[in-house]
C-alpha cells in the first residue's frame, strides 16, 4: 500500500471499505480508462463516474455506515458529493486536497489562506525560552482526555510566544502555523467547517497551531473557547494573559523573563562582531533595555545596516542605544504622548538643591546596573529597585523641563501619561491601562512623565460604597507597580499634600519647585530671549517684577515677539506689556503698579 494512502487511512481511521472508495475516486481524476470501467459497471452510460451505489456493489466489505455525514469519508470530506440529494447516486468526487496529498504534493488547503500563516523556528532562543519549548512539546504529548494536545502558552510578547511554539512544533515534527482568536467564525456551522478542515490539515501536513487570543469581546471570546473545546490535534493557546475561562486549558507554560545575564548574553551575541562596541557598552545596553530576543536582534541588524553610511563622528555604541530606543518605544505609542528631549541643563533655572537631586536621580538610573548587579544589591533587596520621583510644585516653575533634561542626559525618550487615557469609569479599565504603560515601559526605553498625578494617586478614601472600593484598588496596584517597575518614572503635582501617605513612602526622590524668586525670574528672561531676536531697550530685571512663573514668562516673550514682528519694529517692553496683559487675563489676574514699576 502507497505510503499517503496508509497514512491517510491510519490518520483518519478509515475502513478497508472506505479505502478503496478513496481509491476509486482517486482512479477517476488519475486513469482515463476509469470513467468507462465505472459506466459498464452501472449498466448506465450517463454514469461514468464513482458513486456510493457502485462502490457498495462493486467493492469488499462494504457497509453503509460509510455514507453517513458522520463517518470520516464526510465528515473530514475526504470525498464530495456532487448533489447530497441524491446519496447513493451522485457523482463522488475526490476532494482537491486529498488527490494532492495521495500524489505527493503537501500543501496548506488554500481555504485557509488569510486566516493561518506559517511560522519558523529559530536557532537563537536563549536558553529560558528554549527550556519553554521543551515544556510545550511535553504539554502536547500528554494525553489528557478533558485537553487533549492541548497547551496555554502565557507572556512575552507576540513574537516570543511564536518563536517558541514554532521551536517546540519544530522538535514535535511538526509545522506550525499562528492564527488569531478574532478570526475565529462565530456562526456555529461556519465554524465547525473551519475546525474540521483545520483538523484535517493539522493531520496532513502535519501541523500544529499557534492561537492568539487577547483581548476579545463576548461574542469572538465565545467562538474561541468553542474552537478550543472541539481541537482534537496539537494546540497552543497564546496570550500576554491566561484567558478567563471555566473549561480545560491542557498544561500551562509561562514565558519567562530574562535575566541580567541571559540579556547581557542576549546583546553580546546579537552585536557579536560589530566593530568599535566594548563590553562595557554592551553592558550598559543590556542593563537600560529589555527588550525581546528577535528585537535586540533588529537592533543589531539595523547598526550592521547604518555603520557602513553613518558619520564619521558617529559611533557603534551610539547607534545601538538609538535603535534600542526605537524598538522600545514601540510599545509605547499611543498610550502617551512622546517627546524627543532637546533642553539640556543650562536651559533649567534652579536652586542648586533642586538640581542636585535632579543629578542624583540621573546617576541612580545611570549607575543601576552596577549597584544592583555587581555590588549584589539587587539580591539583598529584590523589591523596590525602580526609580521614582515626585516633582512638586505650581504650574510653570519647570517640573516638565526638568524631565525632559533628565531624558536628555539619560538619552532616553520621555513618555507623558495622558490622564484621560488611563483613567476610566469602568470597573477594571484603569488597571487593565495602566498594566499596558508599565509592561510597555519596562523595554526600557522611556522616563514615564505622570502629569498632575494627584489626579491618579490620589488619597485612598474610606470605603462607604463600590465605588470606593474600587478606585482604593486601583489605588493598591500602581502602589504595587510603582515598587516593582524597574524603570524611571516622574510623578508631578501642584498638591503634594493630595499624594496617598503610602506613595510617598514609596517614592525615592521629592523635588519641590518653588516658585521662583526675582533673580531667578530675571535669570529666565534672559534665557528664553533669543540673542539674535531684534530688541529695543529691553530690561530683564525690570521684566522679572512680573510675578510669574516660568512657563508664563515663555508665552508673555513669545506673544511680545510676535506683536513687534506684526509690526515690523524690534522688540521693546511696550510689546511685552500688552503680552503680559493677555497672559495675566488668562491667569485671571490683573498687573499690579509695583511690577511695572519703572517701565510703564
Amino acid at each position: 500500500m502507497p505510503a499517503p494512502l496508509a497514512k491517510l487511512q491510519s490518520a483518519f481511521g478509515l475502513s478497508s471499505f472506505e479505502r478503496d472508495i478513496v481509491l476509486l475516486c482517486a482512479a477517476a481524476e488519475l486513469d482515463p480508462t476509469t470513467g468507462a470501467r465505472c459506466a459498464a459497471a452501472s449498466g448506465d452510460p450517463e454514469r461514468a463516474h464513482p458513486t456510493f451505489s457502485l462502490a457498495l456493489a462493486a467493492l469488499g466489505q462494504a457497509h453503509w455506515s460509510a455514507l453517513t455525514p458522520v463517518a470520516p469519508l464526510r465528515r473530514w470530506r475526504l470525498v464530495e458529493l456532487a448533489d447530497e440529494t441524491r446519496l447513493t447516486t451522485s457523482r463522488l468526487r475526490l476532494d482537491e486536497r486529498i488527490l494532492h496529498f495521495l500524489t505527493g504534493s503537501p500543501y496548506l488547503d488554500p481555504r485557509l489562506h488569510g486566516m493561518l500563516r506559517p511560522a519558523s523556528a529559530t536557532d537563537e532562543l536563549p536558553t529560558p525560552h528554549d527550556e519553554a519549548a521543551d515544556r510545550v512539546v511535553a504539554g502536547w504529548s500528554v494525553r489528557r482526555p478533558d485537553a487533549p494536545f492541548r497547551v496555554e502558552l502565557i507572556g512575552g510578547d507576540l513574537r516570543t510566544r511564536e518563536d517558541i511554539a514554532a521551536t517546540a512544533a519544530a522538535r514535535a515534527g511538526f509545522g506550525l502555523y499562528t492564527m488569531s482568536a478574532e478570526d475565529v467564525p462565530t456562526e456555529p456551522a461556519a465554524r465547525d467547517a473551519f475546525a474540521r478542515l483545520w483538523q484535517r490539515e493539522a493531520v496532513l501536513l502535519p501541523a500544529a497551531l499557534l492561537l492568539e487570543a487577547g483581548d476579545l469581546d463576548r461574542e469572538h471570546a465565545a467562538a474561541t473557547e468553542a474552537f478550543i473545546a472541539s481541537a482534537a490535534v496539537p494546540l497552543a493557546v497564546a496570550g500576554a494573559e491566561p484567558r478567563r475561562t471555566d473549561r480545560p486549558r491542557g498544561e500551562r507554560v509561562a514565558v519567562p523573563q530574562l535575566d541580567d545575564a541571559e540579556q547581557q548574553r542576549l546583546w553580546r551575541d546579537a552585536f557579536d562582531g560589530v566593530p568599535g562596541l566594548e563590553p562595557g557598552q554592551l553592558h550598559s545596553l543590556a542593563a537600560q533595555f529589555q527588550l525581546p530576543p528577535h528585537t535586540v536582534r533588529s537592533a543589531a541588524v539595523s547598526v550592521r545596516r547604518d555603520l557602513p553610511d553613518a558619520p564619521a563622528e558617529a559611533e557603534a555604541s551610539g547607534l545601538a542605544w538609538q535603535a534600542g530606543l526605537s524598538e522600545a518605544r514601540i510599545g509605547l505609542e499611543g498610550l502617551g504622548r512622546r517627546i524627543e528631549p532637546e533642553a539640556g541643563w543650562g536651559d533649567l533655572v534652579l536652586a542648586e538643591r533642586q538640581l542636585k537631586i535632579l543629578r542624583e536621580i540621573v546617576a541612580h538610573v545611570r549607575q543601576r546596573a552596577r549597584v544592583h548587579q555587581e555590588w549584589g544589591f539587587a539580591r539583598t533587596l529584590r523589591r523596590g529597585l525602580g526609580v521614582t520621583a515626585l516633582f512638586a510644585g505650581s504650574s510653570g516653575t519647570g517640573k516638565t523641563l526638568a524631565a525632559e533634561v533628565m531624558a536628555k542626559e539619560l538619552g532616553l525618550d520621555l513618555f507623558i501619561i495622558d490622564l484621560s487615557q488611563v483613567v476610566s469609569k469602568y470597573i477594571g479599565e484603569t488597571e487593565k491601562n495602566l498594566r499596558k504603560v508599565f509592561d510597555a515601559a519596562e523595554l526600557g526605553g522611556a522616563l514615564l512623565l505622570f502629569d498632575e498625578a494627584d489626579a491618579l494617586f490620589g488619597k485612598r478614601s474610606e470605603v462607604k460604597d463600590s465605588h470606593d472600593r474600587y478606585a482604593n484598588l486601583e489605588v493598591s496596584y500602581l502602589l504595587m507597580r510603582m515598587e516593582a517597575y524597574r524603570g524611571l518614572a516622574v510623578l508631578t503635582t501642584n498638591m503634594k499634600k493630595a499624594l496617598d501617605t503610602a506613595f510617598m513612602r514609596r517614592i525615592r526622590f521629592v523635588a519641590d519647585f518653588p516658585f521662583p524668586g526675582h533673580a531667578e525670574r530675571a535669570e529666565i528672561w534672559r534665557r528664553v530671549l533669543p540673542s539674535q531676536a531684534p530688541m529695543k531697550d529691553i530690561e530683564p530685571d525690570a521684566l522679572a517684577q512680573l510675578t510669574v512663573a516660568g512657563g508664563s514668562i515663555r508665552n508673555i516673550a513669545l506673544s511680545g515677539a510676535f506683536l513687534a514682528a506684526e509690526e515690523g519694529d524690534a522688540l521693546q517692553m511696550r510689546h511685552m506689556l500688552a503680552a503680559a496683559r493677555t497672559e495675566y487675563q488668562k491667569l485671571e489676574r490683573s498687573l499690579t503698579p509695583s511690577e511695572v514699576r519703572g517701565w510703564v
